[in-house]
């Protein structure tokens, strides 16, 4: 209860007893106390946040290692670029210039050899060409006389400027040239514009330049020696994983939709249905890679000239059949329900093509990984195209096994309605019945007809990378016995055969 008596604030509060008895709570005035209480209270939020951080990063580094050895790679390269400032030998040689290599170090290391490939090439390239540039205005400009030397420097800046910078635009040379033209840029602008105060420009580019290698190779180096990352094996793996991702949700999209699902785990289960959207969102990575694979130098089972070129192919028919996958399951995701009993009519044949065409996939998957061209690949196109025809065979079988029975409209009620709505019919509930499994058909065929052009694109992979064939491959395998991965495959793609 509140009271205005005996109190300096003019309220009092009391609290009753169980004895029926009355306290007065007497407020905290101590200062101090509430200060200590928020402080903690923030220390403890702030240590939260850093234990959500770290556990983040643990997470990260769990997940894929190559990032946590990166991260070392680059801190030996830097610590090795150093002792260019701390040992006195290597200082005098380079002069104040050391600090170019580096950040020469900072700017090119990168997480794969292609991408550090790229940068180191393109800034090697990029300032030698600046520099001599350079060097020869700064001739020109100085054998002209004191007025027209900095008109001259200034605008071969403004030129060489303007004709890099609109480079930059042209889609060849941005996709491969791009951080070279940008170089190009500042190192002219710097040397130009420093070369009007400096004597010795020749010394100081020579210096720069000799820093900029000295960066340049060391970051090749500890890229190419130390557990190498390569662009071109990331992105090989990248269409494999693609490739089983759509067939896992191709798979069981229609197998949720046709059967019961209740045993199976639903948290795995969603995140295999939803496979189809990482293909969506891969293709700025499989341009990325692809480009940064053309810089790099033959490497494991991938030579010169590797037509990384022919993966996008892939990934864009891939991304063809996923958008239909996407549309299977908007259909199979509606609000329409279908006909029980149509449903269980077209469920063993849409279950059965589901099947083959993943069984493409997962081969298409088993040849480019096994790099190998496969001897059951025409027999699986030849099973699902045939499960094709016996669905639509199925499909023209449903108007007259699930028309409906003739009623007669027999008594004055039913005749007036008629009369009053001529369009509807009876046979219009089962059309609207038969609607979602007649579209969700002709997704599933749709979907077969792309991925033969995958499999056109595969073969043309195959041939242009020069697969090996079987008999190659089981030699290899007797001179090198530790290939059981790609036996397991071929054995449980023979025993998925015996299945069918």
């Amino acid at each position: 209860m509140v009271n205005n008596k005996g109190s300096a604030s003019g309220l009092e509060w009391r609290v009753k007893l169980n004895d029926g008895s009355t306290e007065i709570l007497v407020p905290e005035t101590n200062f101090f106390r509430r200060i200590g209480l928020r402080l903690w209270g923030s220390v403890s939020q702030l240590v939260l946040s850093f234990q959500s951080f770290f556990k983040k990063a643990w997470e990260l580094g769990v997940d894929d290692p190559r990032k946590f050895i990166h991260c070392l790679k680059v801190g030996l390269a830097l610590t090795v670029v150093s002792l260019f400032y701390y040992m006195r030998p290597l200082y005098d040689g380079v002069g104040g210039n050391a600090m170019w290599a580096v950040m020469t170090v900072v700017v090119v290391f990168e997480f794969t050899v292609g991408s550090t490939l790229y940068k180191c090439i393109n800034r090697i390239v990029g300032t030698s060409l600046a520099g001599v540039l350079a060097i020869g205005v700064h001739w020109v400009a100085s054998k002209s006389g004191e007025k027209l030397e900095p008109v001259i420097l200034g605008a071969s800046v403004f030129l060489l400027a303007i004709s890099a910078t609109f480079s930059r635009f042209i889609p060849t040379i941005k996709a491969r040239f791009d951080y070279g033209a940008m170089i190009f840029i500042l190192t002219f602008s710097l040397v130009s514009v420093s070369g009007y105060r400096v004597d010795k420009l020749f010394d100081l580019a020579q210096q720069r330049l000799s820093t900029i290698a000295v960066g340049t190779a060391l970051c090749l180096l500890v890229s190419m020696l130390i557990c190498p990352v390569w662009a071109g094996k990331d992105l090989h793996d990248l269409i494999i994983r693609n490739m089983e991702k759509l067939a896992d949700s191709l798979d069981g999209g229609i197998a949720e939709y046709f059967t019961d699902n209740s045993n199976m785990d639903e948290k795995d289960c969603r995140k295999k249905l939803q496979g189809y959207k990482c293909i969506l969102n891969s293709k700025a990575t499989e341009d990325s890679l692809a480009n940064f694979a053309r810089w790099e130098p033959a490497h494991g089972n991938f030579g010169f000239r590797h037509p990384w070129t022919q993966y996008l192919k892939i990934g864009a028919m891939m991304r063809n059949c996923a958008y239909c996958v996407e549309a299977l399951s908007g259909c199979m995701n509606s609000d329409i329900n279908a006909n029980e009993c149509t449903k269980k009519h077209l469920s063993e044949v849409c279950m059965k093509l589901s099947t083959h065409s993943s069984m493409v996939l997962k081969e298409l998957a088993v040849v480019t990984k096994s790099m190998t061209k496969s001897t059951a690949i025409d027999f699986l196109v030849e099973q699902m195209n045939s499960t094709v025809e016996d669905l639509q065979t199925t499909i023209k079988s449903l108007p007259t096994q699930f028309s409906p029975p003739s009623t007669g409209l027999e008594g004055h009620a039913e005749e007036k309605e008629k009369k009053d709505n001529p369009i509807i019919s009876p046979i219009i509930v089962p059309f609207m019945d038969v609607i979602p499994l007649v579209t969700l058909s002709s997704l599933l065929t749709e979907i077969t007809i792309r991925i033969e052009k995958i499999v056109q694109a595969v073969d043309e992979l195959s041939m242009m990378a020069d697969f090996s064939t079987e008999n190659e491959k089981k030699k290899n395998q007797q001179t090198n016995p530790d290939n059981e991965n790609e036996k397991q495959g071929d054995q449980e793609t023979m025993k998925a055969l015996q299945m069918v």
